[in-house]
C-alpha cells in the first residue's frame, strides 16, 4: 500500500488530522512527520502569552502516525471505512515543549499486533533531532464482523416483542 493511500484512509480530517507525510513504513514500524500550524485553535489559550502544544495533542499525533497509520498498513485491504479504531492505553514521558510552526517526526516500532490490538514504542523528535516525548501507545483496530444469512440492515431474530 502506498504511503499517500494510507494517509487518505485515515478516519480524520483537518483540523484534527495530524499526519503530513509518511517517510517510511513496513511491517515493523513507521516514521512520519507533522508541522504544527500556528493558527491551530488550541494555541489561542494554551498559554495566552507563550503558546505551546498541549500534551494530549502530542499524544494524538503519536497515535495517528505511530498506531493508526501502521495499523492501516498492516490490515491493508481489510481496512475499510467501517473499521473502528480506539486508543486503549498510553504511557508517555514528556521531555521538551513543542511550539507553533515546529515540525516533529514520529518514529514508531511495533511491539506486537495480535487479536486486533497494536502496541508500539513511539518517539517524537523535533527538527534539532531532540526527543520531545516518548513511550508506549496501544490501540484496538476492529473490523465489523461479517454475519452470514442476514441481509443489510437486518438484525438477529430474537423472538422478543
Amino acid at each position: 500500500m502506498e504511503k499517500q493511500e494510507i494517509i487518505s484512509k485515515l478516519p480524520y480530517s483537518k483540523p484534527f488530522q495530524f499526519v503530513d507525510e509518511l517517510l517510511d513504513i513496513d511491517e515493523n514500524g513507521v516514521e512520519g512527520t507533522y508541522t504544527f500550524d500556528s493558527t491551530l485553535d488550541f494555541y489561542k489559550g494554551h498559554f495566552k502569552d507563550n503558546p505551546i502544544t498541549p500534551g494530549v495533542i502530542l499524544i494524538e499525533v503519536m497515535a495517528q502516525i505511530g498506531v493508526v497509520c501502521l495499523g492501516i498498513y498492516l490490515l491493508n485491504s481489510t481496512f475499510t471505512k467501517n473499521t473502528s479504531i480506539a486508543l486503549t492505553s498510553t504511557e508517555i514521558e514528556f521531555l521538551k515543549p513543542v511550539y507553533p510552526n515546529e515540525k516533529v517526526t514520529v518514529i514508531s516500532e511495533k511491539i506486537y499486533f495480535r487479536f486486533g490490538k497494536l502496541k508500539c514504542k513511539v518517539i517524537m523528535k523535533n527538527e534539532k533531532d531532540e526527543t520531545v516525548c516518548s513511550g508506549i501507545i496501544a490501540g484496538m483496530i476492529l473490523s465489523p464482523p461479517k454475519v452470514s444469512g442476514l441481509s443489510e440492515g437486518e438484525g438477529a431474530n430474537t423472538g422478543l416483542k
